[in-house]
């Protein structure tokens, strides 16, 4: 029989990667800017991430994803990371967490 995919699990150790990566003009992670909308993890272990940039421009528009897909990627269990960007909706200020926002002097 196979063994039962602990998604919630999974979607933890993804999340506590994601807080490793920040964006470098933001003293913040990405996860808690709001930059991550939906992680999508299949019974195969295959993950999806669909997030966002501050700007169409950011100057990391290029490396920012690839070092998302790179570090999800090296969780063990992980068997293949796909990363789509996405400006729709378009990133702003209130999709900061509040934590976040109280870092960075706008509460």
């Amino acid at each position: 029989m196979e063994q039962e995919i602990d998604t919630q699990e999974l979607g933890e150790k993804i999340v506590k990667v994601l807080k490793t990566i920040y964006d470098p003009e933001i003293p913040v992670d990405i996860y808690e800017l709001g930059l991550i909308y939906d992680v999508m993890v299949n019974t195969d272990y295959e993950v999806k991430i669909l997030m966002t940039l501050t700007t169409p421009n950011c100057p990391v528009a290029e490396s920012l994803p690839q070092e998302v897909k790179e570090k999800v990627a090296s969780i063990d269990t992980v068997k293949e990371a796909e990363v789509e960007i996405t400006f729709d909706p378009p990133w702003n200020q209130d999709l900061i967490s509040e934590e976040a926002k109280l870092e960075l002097g706008l509460l």
